[in-house]
C-alpha cells in the first residue's frame, strides 16, 4: 500500500497549529453577509403553493413559481434562518452538471447524458441571466472550474479531456509542485458568495409577493390530496392546493423518503486575505475552483476578498443519520485540512485561517437529486444532492413546479428524473456500511485509485458513498 502525496509532504507541526491558533469556529459566509429578518408563522394562512425550506431548492421554487404565475399566492416556511445550513455554508461551486459529473451520468443514463449536459448549462445560462436581471449582488464569476492530478495515477485521466493541461500548463494556472496534470472547464461552473445568493433570492422572491416565514418549523403535513394539504407548524398552519419540500438534508416528511438519504459532514476552513505578494507566489489569476481528483478530494476557491476556501477531504457519518451542531465542531478534520493546505501551498506558510464550519450534505445513493411527488401529485420534492445543489437546485424547482402543475415536459420525462435511488439501510448497517465504503474509498487512494471488490459490487448495483 502506498502513501498519498499529503502523507509524503507533510508540512511541520508548528506551521498547521499555528495557523489555526486564532480560527473562530463560525461560517464566514453568513458572517460576510447582513440577513434581513422573517416573521415566524402564527394563525392560519391560505395559499396556492406552500414550500418547506429556505436554502436553495425552496427559494429557487420559489421565485420560478411567481415568474411563472405572479398572481399565485406563495408561502415559504423556514425552520430556522434563510439559507443557514447547507445552502449558506457550501464552497460557492455553482456547476452545470446536473449529475455530479459526467461520468456518474454516463454510467447511469448514457442514453440522455448529451441532452443532461446540455439542460445543465442551459440552467447555469439561466442562473447568470436571473442575477443579472434582478441585480443580485451573489459575487458571481464564471470561471470555471480546474480539476487537477496530484498523483501519478491520475494525470492519464485527464489526457483525453479538452481541457487537458500537462504539469507546466496546469502550474502555470496555479503555483503548487502537487499539481502534475489538470483538466480546466472554463464554460461549466461559476463561483458565487453563497451565503448572499440565498439573501438574494429571498429578496427577489419578497419583491415579486412571496410571504416568508422563518423560525416556522414544519411538524407535520396534513391531508391524502383529495383536497388541500396543511402545514402544521408549532404556532400556525399553512394551507395549500400545492407543496414543495426543499428540506433535502434534514429528515423528510415524507416517511418513504427517510432512508434515501444520509447528512454526510464536510469540514472546511477560510484564510484570512491574501497580501499582494502571497497572491503573487501562487499565481490563480483566472480565479477557478479548484478540486483534486482523488476518492477524498478536497476543494478550493479564492473569495473576493482574496481569501482561500480549503475544504472536503474527511466526509464523516454519524450514528443514526442525525444533524446536529456539535458535529460541526471535529478538530481531528480541520488539522488535517491544514496540513494539506500546506502541502498544497508552502509558500504560503505563516498565513492564518480566520474561520473553520462544517455542514450536512444529503447524499443520496446515486450521487445526484431524485424527485417524485406524494399525497395524489399535491406534494412534490427534490433531495439527494450529494454536494451539488448550488446549480442543481434551480433544475429542481423546474421539476417540482412541472410535477405540480400535472405537466409532461421534457424534464418530468427524463429517465433521470423518474428513476430513484437504493435506499440506505436502516441502523446499525447504514453506519456501518458507509464506513466500509469509506475505507474502501481510501485504500483506493493508497492503491493508485484502484477499486477493489467491495467497491466494484457497490458501482454494479448502483450503490455508493460520496462528499
Amino acid at each position: 500500500m502506498g502513501t498519498t502525496v499529503f502523507e509524503r509532504r507533510r508540512p511541520p507541526q508548528g506551521v498547521v497549529d499555528d495557523s489555526l491558533r486564532e480560527t473562530a469556529l463560525r461560517v464566514f459566509w453568513l458572517d460576510d453577509v447582513d440577513r434581513p429578518t422573517h416573521p415566524s408563522l402564527n394563525g392560519t394562512i391560505r395559499a396556492d403553493l406552500a414550500i418547506v425550506g429556505g436554502g436553495y431548492a425552496g427559494l429557487w421554487t420559489a421565485v420560478r413559481a411567481k415568474e411563472r404565475d405572479p398572481g399565485r399566492r406563495v408561502v415559504l416556511l423556514e425552520a430556522s434562518r434563510i439559507a443557514w445550513a447547507a445552502s449558506g455554508r457550501n464552497g460557492g461551486f455553482c456547476e452545470s452538471s446536473l449529475t455530479h459529473g459526467h461520468e456518474n451520468g454516463v454510467n447511469r443514463w448514457p442514453e440522455e447524458i448529451d441532452r443532461l449536459e446540455e439542460l445543465g448549462h442551459a440552467n447555469l445560462d439561466g442562473i447568470e441571466e436571473t442575477i443579472a436581471r434582478y441585480g443580485m449582488d451573489a459575487e458571481f464569476e464564471r470561471t470555471g472550474q480546474l480539476a487537477v492530478a496530484v498523483e501519478p495515477h491520475q494525470v492519464d485521466w485527464f489526457r483525453e479531456e479538452p481541457g487537458f493541461l500537462d504539469r507546466e500548463a496546469v502550474q502555470a494556472e496555479v503555483h503548487s509542485e502537487t499539481f502534475l496534470a489538470g483538466d480546466w472547464d472554463r464554460e461549466g461552473c461559476a463561483m458565487v458568495h453563497p451565503a448572499k445568493l440565498g439573501v438574494e433570492l429571498a429578496r427577489v422572491a419578497a419583491d415579486l409577493g412571496v410571504e416568508i416565514y422563518e423560525h416556522s418549523l414544519v411538524r407535520a403535513i396534513e391531508g391524502d390530496g383529495s383536497g388541500p394539504i396543511a402545514l402544521v407548524t408549532p404556532n400556525g398552519r399553512v394551507v395549500a392546493d400545492a407543496v414543495a419540500l426543499g428540506t433535502n438534508v434534514f429528515p423528510s416528511l415524507l416517511k418513504r423518503n427517510r432512508l434515501m438519504t444520509v447528512p454526510v459532514y464536510d469540514y472546511v476552513l477560510m484564510t484570512e486575505p491574501l497580501s499582494t505578494e502571497q497572491l503573487a507566489a501562487i499565481g490563480w489569476s483566472n480565479r477557478q475552483g479548484l478540486a483534486d481528483s482523488a476518492n477524498q478530494f478536497h476543494y478550493y476557491r479564492l473569495t473576493a476578498d482574496n481569501r482561500i476556501l480549503f475544504g472536503g477531504y474527511d466526509a464523516i457519518y454519524h450514528f443514526g443519520g442525525k444533524v446536529r451542531p456539535e458535529y460541526e465542531d471535529r478538530i481531528e478534520s480541520h488539522r488535517r485540512l491544514a496540513s494539506h493546505f500546506f502541502t498544497t501551498f508552502p509558500q504560503l506558510a505563516g498565513l492564518r485561517f480566520t474561520h473553520r464550519w462544517a455542514g450536512a450534505i444529503d447524499s443520496s445513493s446515486r450521487f445526484c437529486a431524485f424527485f417524485g411527488t406524494a399525497r395524489k401529485g399535491r406534494v412534490a420534492y427534490a433531495t439527494g444532492f450529494t454536494g451539488l445543489g448550488v446549480g442543481a437546485a434551480r433544475f429542481a424547482a423546474d421539476v417540482m413546479l412541472d410535477k405540480l402543475a400535472g405537466e409532461e415536459t421534457e424534464r418530468t420525462e427524463l429517465r433521470m428524473v423518474r428513476e430513484k435511488p437504493i435506499p440506505f439501510p436502516p441502523e446499525p448497517a447504514a453506519s456501518i456500511g458507509v464506513n466500509l465504503v469509506r475505507a474502501a474509498m481510501d485504500r483506493a487512494d493508497h492503491n493508485e485509485g484502484k477499486r477493489n471488490l467491495f467497491l466494484k459490487t457497490l458501482d454494479a448495483l448502483g450503490m455508493g458513498f460520496d462528499s
